[in-house]
């Protein structure tokens, strides 16, 4: 069974390229972005291991902690880290599970038999402090993914889980965002949004990004 949004993401023991890991013990506290790939040594996966390493500081301002998984062994992970490192000018700087025996694979549902049987898809999941799934998004074999939209998401998650509010479309950090419809009393409203809102139907409400 596929996990959906408010899911507890599982727990795992497994190898990585930082030796073996507790998953939950792992994340801690902290915000966590699972991501996997279909093979190590592979062009688009290289560039995206390469792009997460460079957004360490991005992830360290939120909070968050990386960790990728495929299915090639610690050996092979590690040589790989060696070409990702030289090809994209960076350093790895987070786990990458050497999930063999698909135990993790199989938790997270990554392996999709009418896209490929053997290796998994491209998925990411975002879990928060409380280790619930927060976010799920699978790509393509062939398109890698943009990690801009995922610290946006990330922006937007943090923000909305301290204030009444929603992001629009196309939200980006520090846009006006929309009050949500249940909160109705006005003095509440002024308490919890000093600079005011426009009202652009009763229902749609939007309001200066409060600070976080």
């Amino acid at each position: 069974m596929s996990l959906r949004l408010g899911d507890i993401a599982p727990d795992f023991e497994q190898d990585s390229s930082v030796g073996t890991l507790r998953f939950h013990e792992w994340l801690g506290d902290s915000w966590g972005v699972l991501f996997s790939h279909p093979a190590d040594f592979t062009p688009v996966c290289t560039t995206e291991l390469g792009f997460t390493a460079r957004l360490k500081d991005e992830f360290a301002q939120r909070g968050v902690k990386a960790i990728a998984l495929s299915v090639d062994p610690v050996d092979s992970h590690h040589r790989w880290i060696e070409d990702i490192n030289e090809t994209q000018n960076t350093i790895v700087n987070f786990p990458i599970l050497a999930d063999a025996d698909r135990k993790v694979s199989d938790l997270y549902d990554l392996i999709h038999p009418n896209a490929n049987d053997t290796l998994t898809v491209r998925s990411l999941f975002v879990i928060d402090p409380n280790k619930k799934v927060r976010l799920t998004i699978t790509y393509p074999a062939s398109t890698g993914r943009n990690f801009n939209e995922i610290l946006r998401v990330i922006d937007s998650l943090q923000l909305t889980d301290n204030y009444k509010v929603a992001t629009p479309a196309n939200w980006q950090d520090g846009d006006e965002v929309v009050i949500v419809p249940s909160l109705k009393d006005e003095d509440e409203i002024r308490t919890r949004f000093p600079q005011g809102y426009r009202a652009v139907k009763p229902y749609l409400r939007l309001t200066p990004q409060p600070n976080k």
